[in-house]
């Protein structure tokens, strides 16, 4: 649903450091258990997302049935906004557009990315750090943070649910520690009731499955010189943008928690350079040597312009 464009066209303080590392800790293991519950349980949640854009509010659902995982995930006001999951089949179904399925094996739009994030990777580049205990949603919550070790990324406050393990409210925060985007759970049930209402979807019907042509496969005559710790290149392509009439060569990096693309295309006229922000989203544009390169994704506005600025350029497309 909610597609960066770019992303798919183009392509706090000083904090407790513990000698024990990180995943090791008890803030980690915690993390990890949050991880195994949201993917293991039968549970049905009542929440709001909070952003800059608004307030969206969404039905979850959730079971495993013979081992396999069923979702649902209900846009609560306006048009009916639904996407089904069944085992690695995700079903898109939308007010004015021809239902479609898409490999995955996640709902993206449903729980906050760092659910089914490994945390034992991030350990090397983030801190887990427990700040106590408090109530959400009339739940007793551990309540932990994760930061940033180099400060180039954004941060989250978990809230974990004492018994059960479950999110029941994230925080995205800035480097200033203020709060981007809100994950808050209103009301939530962990039963097997959930499994018996998820049935039907073993023998629903599901739309066609929508093929994602692959970009070519080429060798780049660019790179990054600079990025922050602990992110990978994690896929490339190039691409002849219709709208653009020229290809543009991306690559897509990612640190399992955040992620972000590079793409780099030929300049004209109307290439200029500047920056724009949305929440999370931050589009870094500079135009240089007759390439307008773009970095795009989820940064703080002064980490994508130092990678921007780092990318040394031979031939442009």
């Amino acid at each position: 649903m909610k597609q960066l464009w770019c992303a798919v066209s183009l392509m706090a303080g000083s904090l407790m450091y513990s000698s024990v590392a990180p995943a090791q800790s008890p803030s980690g293991a915690l993390l990890q258990q949050m991880e195994q519950a949201s993917q293991s349980l039968s549970y049905e949640l009542a929440y709001i997302n909070v952003s800059r854009l608004g307030i969206e509010s969404l039905r979850y659902r959730h079971a495993v049935i013979d081992k396999k995982t069923y979702a649902q995930l209900l846009q609560m006001d306006g048009p009916r906004r639904e996407i089904i999951q069944r085992g690695n089949e995700i079903s898109y179904f939308e007010p004015g557009l021809e239902p479609f399925t898409m490999a995955g094996d996640h709902i993206v739009d449903s729980l906050p990315a760092l659910v089914y994030a490994d945390f034992q990777h991030l350990a090397s580049s983030y801190d887990f750090v427990s700040v106590g205990r408090t109530r959400i949603a009339d739940q007793l919550c551990e309540v932990i943070r994760i930061v940033s070790r180099d400060g180039t990324r954004y941060g989250y406050v978990v809230w974990l649910d004492s018994e059960t393990k479950l999110p029941l409210r994230v925080d995205l925060l800035d480097r200033d520690g203020e709060t981007l985007e809100q994950y808050r759970v209103i009301s939530f049930a962990v039963d097997q009731g959930v499994s018996k209402l998820m049935q039907g979807l073993e023998t629903a019907r599901l739309p066609p499955s929508l093929s994602v042509p692959a970009g070519s496969q080429v060798t780049f005559n660019w790179k990054a010189g600079w990025l922050p710790a602990g992110m990978k290149e994690v896929a490339q392509s190039r691409r002849q943008i219709p709208s653009l009439n020229r290809p543009v060569e991306s690559r897509l990096y990612s640190d399992g928690l955040f992620s972000f693309s590079i793409n780099i295309t030929l300049a004209d006229k109307n290439s200029t350079s500047q920056l724009l922000r949305t929440g999370r989203r931050t589009v870094q544009t500079e135009v240089r040597n007759n390439a307008e390169i773009t970095v795009v994704g989820e940064l703080p506005p002064a980490t994508a312009k130092r990678i921007a600025d780092s990318i040394t350029l031979g031939t442009t497309p």
